[in-house]
């Protein structure tokens, strides 16, 4: 893990200033001579900046994104706990931790947080930039923002803006958060229980009906409780739990909804004219959260940008789960000739 320390003041886009911030950051691989092998992978809420960790079927030896090949760069966004400048982290204007009074922070400035760390690394052109969901929403506003910078834009299960629908799901998870009665105090472990609650609000939007029906099926047709669903959805609370906390959960949670490339441009269509990079968008059939319907218009309003179509049981986590079919895309985009690229037979 690798840290850039940014010591000035750092104007937010809702109107506050950060003292300055750190962002941890992990690079797998070489900057070769003529530095145009950089892949900057972007994560998504709950990631961290090891992709080898969450997307380990993309990235790694013998991996579509092989650090043999690519100099591969992911930094912890700003407001996230795994390294990086969060609600945790210690205000230097009080000594003390930031907890409720981390100010609000938006897709744009952690794309101009990245880019500052992009400049420090002295990377000056990008040759693949992707991420799905969060980490799509970062892409697509870095294309915009530095229409010069990125060759290739790999956006996956992500949109322009997002949704009243997405909204309401991460509104539900905030009121969890709310009626757990530790969460006004200052606290690291304030708001865990109503964390928990939360996460199962969002597993429902990251999986779907048909999900359900297929990993958390009845025993038999006698059961009267203990059903494997409701485990399910406990386990995945106390998991989070265990390796994240509900200030940045909210903060994060807020980060996505104030995502919109077409603020202050005019419009989304004239935002999105703007991205100059050879663009691939991925769709997942059976995402509820994101639907293809979101991405099918980035790639309408992209200019040249071509759309392809995942059909996963998954739904929205199909884009950490169904690497195989995401790797024959983007290698089928990409052209199988590309220099630097390495033909894989797993």
């Amino acid at each position: 893990m690798n840290y850039f320390d940014y010591k000035y003041s750092f104007p937010l886009e809702a109107g506050a200033t950060l003292p300055g911030f750190r962002l941890a950051y992990t690079t797998f691989g070489t900057l070769n001579e003529e530095r145009s092998n950089v892949i900057w992978i972007c994560h998504a809420l709950t990631g961290n900046a090891d992709p080898t960790d969450w997307w380990n079927g993309m990235v790694g030896p013998g991996r579509y994104y092989d650090p043999a090949q690519w100099f591969v760069v992911c930094a912890n966004i700003l407001g996230s706990c795994y390294g990086s400048t969060g609600p945790l982290s210690i205000n230097p204007e009080t000594d003390e931790p930031f907890y409720h009074d981390f100010p609000a922070i938006t897709i744009r400035d952690i794309v101009h947080a990245l880019d500052l760390l992009r400049q420090e690394l002295g990377i000056d052109r990008i040759h693949t930039c992707l991420g799905g969901s969060v980490g799509g929403q970062q892409a697509v506003e870095w294309g915009i923002l530095k229409p010069g910078l990125i060759e290739n834009l790999i956006l996956i299960a992500t949109n322009a803006v997002h949704s009243p629908w997405g909204i309401a799901f991460n509104e539900s998870q905030r009121m969890a958060i709310e009626a757990d009665p530790t969460w006004t105090e200052r606290r690291p472990d304030a708001g865990a229980v109503g964390m928990k609650a939360a996460r199962s609000i969002a597993l429902l939007s990251y999986r779907n009906y048909d999900t359900y029906g297929f990993t958390q099926a009845l025993d038999n047709n006698e059961q009267l409780d203990n059903y494997k669903a409701a485990g399910y959805q406990r386990y995945q609370g106390e998991k989070l739990v265990s390796r994240f906390n509900a200030f940045t959960y909210w903060t994060l949670s807020k980060v996505m909804d104030s995502h919109n490339v077409g603020r202050n441009r005019g419009s989304i269509l004239k935002a999105l004219e703007q991205i100059k990079a050879r663009t691939l968008v991925v769709g997942i059939r059976s995402d509820v959260l994101f639907p293809p319907a979101e991405q099918q218009f980035l790639a309408r309003h992209i200019p040249n940008a071509v759309y392809e179509e995942i059909d996963s049981l998954y739904g929205h986590d199909g884009f950490l789960i169904e690497f195989r079919p995401l790797t024959q895309i983007i290698r089928k985009w990409m052209g199988a000739e590309k220099v630097g690229e390495k033909v894989l037979t797993t």
